[in-house]
């Protein structure tokens, strides 16, 4: 190949990533700082670290992605990135469906790219609860600024919002709600809607793609299809993990994984974290681990237009509401694949056909909520290594969930909407106008009247500042053990209001350079 050829050729950020096919029976190495889990959390530590002169071996179970293998169906993407498939859910006084991504790059890779930084009054929250000092916007703005540099963090301009963000736009404006275009991780957005399948144009910076990258050059070495099970003390100090090489796609076990390490960073997610946790019999003198479960459920309204607005065309998430964020509600415009979509509509027989016959006349708009009265907890099955996970959605939550639709509804009747379908039980499947909408408003809705989902988990090993009432300290060092860190969401110490990415990574930057200094 000509040094011409090789110009044009693009680079593959996954090149010297070790998969599946490179083993054979067993994988021994040993590092100075084992990372587990290359998403948002994991990745910053791998490449912060790796850059500051250490030793870094970065572990993944799911396998990596690139933009070939991404397919626009829900259901093959589904199935192949997402654990469990499309089935896991949390189980209280209703099921809610939550996803979390089984590849490099964790949940990075199928999120719609938002980055939002939280309020300080977010901080003051978390320090109510456990009392943690020390974390807040002031401290955590640099981190948070390397981050946004790092990902090239945006806001989503209008040449890619499409008709279906506008038009949240316009009924926000018209009802004077705070709006304004969500920054995103992303370089060339070409506004196709497809980042939850994956994005095939190659815009998402996503961690695989650019943090994993830089972490290799800095020479940190990373194995996917490596399933962390356990990590072996010896009393408080941590001398390494041991595991299975996984295939992927069918989790069949193949050889074992034996990693030692001068510290170790717990990064698989606030579901798998914990398991790694209890299943080692560590880090859990305050009995917190795995319990406080929180969540953002989220609910939408669909409006219908008169007119096609071609709701595909346009980011999958382009504008966003803060006006009642205080409150606990944040208010945003979404996208999904058509097959999911169609499960959410209404009818069977022909009022069902009827209303895919119209689908490109549909936009739905969701809510988000803090939910800071619900909580669950995750804790390992007999058999296996995905979580059992339980959630209930308390009803004060539930009240301020059905504000957020009420409010919802009104954004749709302003940007021109001519029915909304609500999606509630015990409200007409289809509204068509606006005096008829209050109903949302004054049912007496309950959580199983809804249909719920929620993506957005943490607090599973959260932040405190006495060890009786956490499990890790404000640098995200486990209270029982000396070098044991924890770096993703399950480190908040309460709901962070926002998406909760760019956080997760802010934390994660400010523990990687904690380490940096300690070690």
């Amino acid at each position: 190949m000509s040094k011409l050829d090789m110009l044009r050729t693009p680079r593959d950020p996954h090149a010297g990533v070790k998969r599946f096919a490179d083993y054979g029976d067993e994988i021994r190495d040993r590092c100075e700082v084992l990372v587990v889990g290359s998403g948002p959390g994991g990745a910053v530590v791998a490449k912060e670290l790796a850059e500051a002169g250490r030793d870094v071996i970065l572990l993944e179970e799911g396998p990596p992605f690139g933009e070939k293998d991404f397919k626009p169906e829900a259901g093959h993407a589904m199935q192949r990135v997402l654990r469990e498939g499309p089935s896991r859910a949390a189980r209280g006084n209703l099921i809610t469906p939550t996803m979390q991504a089984i590849a490099l790059g964790g949940g990075s890779l199928i999120n719609s790219a938002i980055c939002c930084r939280p309020p300080d009054w977010v901080f003051d929250k978390w320090a109510e609860r456990t009392g943690i000092e020390g974390v807040d916007r002031a401290s955590l703005d640099p981190h948070f600024e390397r981050v946004e540099a790092q990902l090239g963090v945006s806001p989503t301009p209008d040449e890619v919002q499409g008709e279906r963000n506008r038009r949240f736009k316009v009924g926000c404006d018209a009802l004077g709600i705070s709006c304004e275009p969500i920054w995103r991780n992303v370089r060339g957005c070409r506004g196709s809607g497809e980042c939850f399948t994956g994005c095939r144009n190659g815009a998402k910076k996503s961690t695989d793609v650019s943090y994993v990258p830089a972490a290799m050059r800095a020479g940190a070495r990373v194995y996917t299809s490596v399933r962390a099970e356990h990590v072996i003390t010896d009393g408080r100090r941590a001398t390494g993990m041991r595991g299975r090489i996984v295939e992927p796609f069918t989790n069949a076990e193949h050889g074992t994984v034996h990693i030692d390490a001068d510290c170790v960073v717990l990064a698989a997610g606030c579901m798998a974290t914990p398991l790694i946790l209890l299943r080692s019999g560590i880090a859990n003198s305050s009995g917190y681990v795995g319990q406080d479960l929180r969540f953002h459920p989220g609910l939408a309204v669909m409006a219908f237009f008169e007119e096609p607005i071609d709701p595909w065309k346009g980011a999958t998430q382009g504008y966003h509401s803060l006006e009642y964020l205080e409150e606990g509600l944040k208010l945003e415009v979404l996208w999904s694949p058509p097959s999911v979509l169609a499960a959410r509509l209404p009818g069977f027989g022909h009022s069902y056909q009827e209303h895919l016959l119209s689908y490109e006349r549909l936009a739905p708009f969701d809510v988000i909520c803090a939910a800071d009265h619900s909580s669950g907890y995750v804790k390992p099955k007999r058999k296996g290594w995905d979580p059992d996970i339980h959630w209930n959605f308390d009803q004060r939550d539930v009240d301020l969930m059905q504000k957020g639709l009420g409010i919802l509804s009104d954004i749709c009747w302003a940007a021109g909407a001519e029915a909304i379908l609500p999606g509630l039980h015990g409200i007409p499947e289809v509204i068509r106008s606006k005096e008829a909408a209050e109903s949302i408003r004054t049912t007496d809705l309950r959580a199983n009247h809804t249909i719920s989902a929620a993506n957005h988990a943490f607090c599973t090993t959260r932040m405190s500042k006495d060890p009786k009432r956490g499990v890790v300290d404000s640098h995200g060092r486990c209270h029982d053990l000396d070098n044991v860190y924890v770096s993703d969401t399950g480190n908040f110490a309460a709901s962070p209001g926002v998406n909760p990415m760019l956080l997760c990574m802010a934390l994660a930057d400010r523990i990687a350079h904690g380490i940096a200094d300690r070690w």
